[in-house]
């Protein structure tokens, strides 16, 4: 689902009410595997939207895919924890989290997306202009996803949550930062936002 659609919200309740159920979900994130600060700086160098993380390639894509295939095989689960309110809302890995659950839900907005050929041309997406950097910058991208693929193929099912109109994420996640903020006091704010949005 896109940011700010609830997939952490929903995570967390499936989490409780598993307990109940006498049947153990773990729900984690895609953001829990971004990469260290250090190694993101890099990765992120130069984006279009001056964005500190959220797209293909800001990810510790190997670890993911070793830290999940090692639950499939010992059903022990042994993750790192994103904060994204640290580093004054750009976000950092916290701590580490072991589990055991009987179910793994890992949640994240492009799960599962594939790469385009190279012969698509999308000029245009939902109305917003891309521009020339943004349109150049977006073959790094899809170049990148070709990494999550080995991750894609342990996902035995993937559900997808669409909002009724695209607009409402910016809203959702605009609610969801200042949320953060008032909870943990650094979040995304202003440009920074807006960026993401656009992203």
């Amino acid at each position: 689902a896109l940011p700010g659609t609830g997939k952490t919200t929903l995570g967390k309740w499936l989490e409780a009410i598993s307990l109940k159920l006498n049947f153990k979900i773990s729900v984690i994130s895609i953001d829990d595997f971004y990469l260290p600060s250090d190694e993101m700086k890099l990765v992120i160098k130069n984006n279009p939207w001056n964005v500190s993380r959220g797209f293909p390639g800001s990810h510790s894509v190997e670890l993911m895919h070793e830290k999940l295939l090692n639950w499939k095989k010992s059903g022990k689960l042994n993750v790192p924890v994103f904060d994204k309110s640290l580093r004054n809302g750009l976000g950092d890995r916290s701590h580490w989290r072991f589990d055991n659950p009987d179910l793994l839900i890992l949640e994240g907005w492009f799960l599962g997306i594939e790469p385009f050929s190279r012969d698509v041309n999308y000029q245009n997406i939902n109305s917003v202009e891309l521009s020339p950097h943004e349109l150049s910058y977006r073959y790094n991208i899809q170049n990148n996803l070709n990494n999550y693929l080995d991750v894609w193929s342990l996902l035995d099912k993937i559900w997808h949550f669409k909002p009724l109109k695209f607009e409402y994420m910016n809203l959702w996640k605009t609610n969801q930062e200042k949320e953060m903020f008032l909870q943990k006091g650094n979040a995304l704010q202003d440009e920074k936002l807006s960026n993401f949005l656009r992203m």
